[in-house]
């Protein structure tokens, strides 16, 4: 007879030895997520992850408008005061990936992956090819341009950008992500160097496939089987309340426990 877990003291590996499959990849869908939640909650679920604790995890998710700031940004990319942005209820926020600055808002969907990584660089390609798998089903060629530089990572429509891609990396997990503009504004990229390319033109999957655009909460769940299918994972849905995230205020989301708690 399988023995019976208690999942307050079972570590995720445990569990993979009692019929729990590794192969699995939880997603998470969280809505409208402040970004200081959104990083906190990443902090949190990055040392459960590495406790063992749960499996590899996507998070998707939408932010109020803000603007992001990676490792390799400079103070010319964010170019105007900083009470121009606050006017236009911009907050600005410094972060710990890799990258310049980047623009999140309503509308675009903001993927970010609690996984185990040992080679970053085909972590960062898989992801493009995942996006660009999405699009592509939707009716949107897109394509990577990576090999044109550091700057160009993420996923272009000719010479459009219509997703931003920055990581971080800490004892072999990752934190942060993909943001795919779906039907999201896009003037603010204007009022910064979006990913640090002053010519840059944004777009967004709105804009490319027209009346045919598919809604943001069709294409958050296609993004979601598109990661999972190129990391060779199975998608497994999963609550909030089954990675420990406290959804009872709901203008925040916060992981609030370090035990497993049941779907």
């Amino acid at each position: 007879m399988m023995p019976i877990l208690d999942w307050r003291y079972c570590s995720w590996e445990a569990m993979s030895q009692h019929g729990q499959s590794s192969g699995d990849l939880w997603v998470c869908h969280l809505g409208l997520v402040p970004y200081s939640d959104g990083a906190a909650l990443q902090e949190t679920l990055r040392e459960r992850r590495i406790a063992g604790e749960i499996p590899d995890t996507l998070l998707v998710l939408e932010h109020p408008p803000t603007y992001t700031y990676g490792r390799r940004s400079g103070a010319e990319d964010l170019p105007l005061p900083e009470s121009f942005y606050a006017a236009k209820g911009v907050e600005v926020h410094a972060t710990d990936r890799g990258g310049k600055v980047t623009y999140h808002g309503p509308g675009q969907l903001v993927g970010y992956p609690i996984m185990a990584t040992s080679d970053v660089l085909a972590y960062l390609r898989t992801m493009e090819d995942a996006i660009v798998d999405a699009l592509a089903q939707v009716g949107v060629r897109a394509r990577s341009r990576h090999a044109e530089g550091i700057d160009y990572t993420g996923v272009w429509v000719e010479d459009r950008k219509i997703a931003s891609i920055g990581v971080h990396v800490s004892r072999s997990i990752t934190t942060h992500g993909f943001a795919v503009n779906v039907a999201n504004d896009l003037e603010p990229f204007s009022w910064v160097i979006a990913c640090g390319l002053p010519d840059v033109r944004m777009t967004s999957l709105a804009v490319e496939a027209g009346a045919e655009c598919e809604s943001l909460r069709c294409f958050r769940r296609r993004m979601a089987h598109s990661f999972a299918r190129a990391h060779g994972r199975r998608q497994r849905l999963v609550s909030p309340a089954r990675l420990g995230i406290d959804t009872t205020n709901a203008s925040s989301q916060k992981a609030v426990s370090r035990e497993p708690v049941p779907a």
